[in-house]
């Protein structure tokens, strides 16, 4: 797992690409990338899934922000991003959640 981050000089904002390497996504058929920049949505649209198992996504996010995220593997299992910026108590589980910072 890991956070590439590109920040754009035409406006205060980060696209930021997350990456969920095949070993940690355990074999799943799908990935979704999950946070406060979704609303938590649970049905946003999978993350690509590369020939290698790999998953990966990039977003835009605000800069000066910080935001919590998780992974979510075959819609039933939660995974953190273990290169994650920081980690914080999740409000709706006894987790953390990861956060990025950008």
């Amino acid at each position: 797992m890991s956070l590439k981050k590109q920040y754009l000089k035409s406006k205060p904002a980060c696209k930021v690409t997350f990456r969920l390497n095949a070993n940690e996504a355990k074999e799943a058929e799908t990935a979704k990338l999950i946070g406060d920049f979704n609303e938590w949505d649970l049905e946003v649209a999978p993350m690509k899934k590369l020939k290698n198992g790999d998953f990966t996504q990039t977003v835009t996010l605000e800069s000066d922000s910080e935001y919590q995220f998780r992974y979510l593997l075959d819609g039933d299992v939660w995974e953190n991003d273990w290169e994650a910026d920081a980690y914080t108590p999740s409000p709706v589980s006894l987790e953390e959640n990861s956060v990025v910072r950008v």
